[in-house]
């Protein structure tokens, strides 16, 4: 179990990157989602020990992480959002320099576990082959066999499906559902399907602040009845907008469809549907607002 008491961080320019976050993660998939700038990344880097809050506490099983970080660096797998590779070197290569960083000097356990990766993440065939000639996702999968080495106890992945085609982006999902029987795995996005189905817990932030957690599922069922869709015109949105919550609105066939939240049905042309985890994330975000 990971556990977040009370973390704050405020940086230099007066923006409340954290504020009073607290959270119990266990093992398994969990997600965090939140917009661009809402603090995911400063709650990464501080769980990571890259930079240390003004205040609060983090344990992971029952050790605490910010007064002996090099502990948790130990059991720590890391793929930040921005993760840079060597051009003219190989996969093999390169993660067998990582794993010598990683504290696995001995050659034959070293050799056993770089291969072992590379087969786990589906980068055996093209292990000779330079990072740089690799695809956005299997960019993502070596990063992720990165993270792995050393047998991590926590994972943390960092927006790591932006960019990625759906193929790619499955197959990445797929290989963190799997990592994830075994480990805390944080996956942290502003993409509300990479959450939907994958993650057991998961958390929503808007503006530095826990808006709502827990399981996605019961997330949803708190809005079921209260959920309504339609078409509109352009002309009518901005009066739907005065007069209720719209959660979200997107063209469909060259028209406005918008999702509300309301007790009631908000107009004749609306009707009642599921709700799903974007709407549980706009709701949170509108009323943080």
């Amino acid at each position: 179990m990971l556990t977040l008491r009370h973390l704050n961080k405020t940086y230099a320019n007066g923006v409340h990157a954290s504020n009073d976050i607290s959270l119990d993660i266990p093992t398994g998939l969990f997600g965090l989602l939140g917009p661009n700038g809402a603090g995911k990344s400063t709650l990464m880097r501080t769980i990571a020990t890259l930079q240390e809050p003004d205040s609060g506490t983090i344990h992971l099983d029952g050790a605490d992480v910010l007064r002996d970080p090099q502990a948790l660096r130990r059991k720590l797998g890391y793929l930040p959002q921005d993760f840079g590779v060597y051009p003219k070197v190989s996969a093999l290569e390169l993660l067998d320099h990582f794993a010598i960083l990683k504290g696995l000097t001995q050659r034959g356990e070293r050799k056993e576990a770089v291969e072992a990766l590379l087969q786990q993440t589906n980068l055996w065939e093209a292990r000779k082959r330079a990072v740089a000639s690799y695809s956005g996702g299997m960019r993502q999968r070596f990063g992720i066999a990165q993270a792995l080495l050393g047998a991590p106890r926590l994972v943390i992945v960092d927006e790591p499906t932006a960019g990625l085609d759906p193929d790619e982006r499955n197959r990445f999902l797929n290989l963190l559902a799997r990592i994830s029987e075994q480990v805390i795995v944080i996956l942290s996005t502003h993409i509300v399907e990479d959450v939907t189905d994958l993650c057991t817990r998961m958390a929503v932030i808007g503006k530095g602040r826990v808006l709502v957690e827990g399981e996605p599922k019961a997330a949803i069922a708190t809005l079921r009845g209260r959920i309504w869709r339609g078409a509109v015109s352009d002309a009518q949105l901005p009066e739907l907008q005065q007069r209720f919550t719209v959660l979200s609105s997107r063209l469909v066939g060259g028209k406005p469809q918008v999702n509300i939240y309301a007790d009631h049905q908000p107009d004749s042309g609306f009707t009642q549907v599921e709700p799903g985890l974007e709407d549980v994330y706009f709701l949170q975000l509108r009323e943080a607002a």
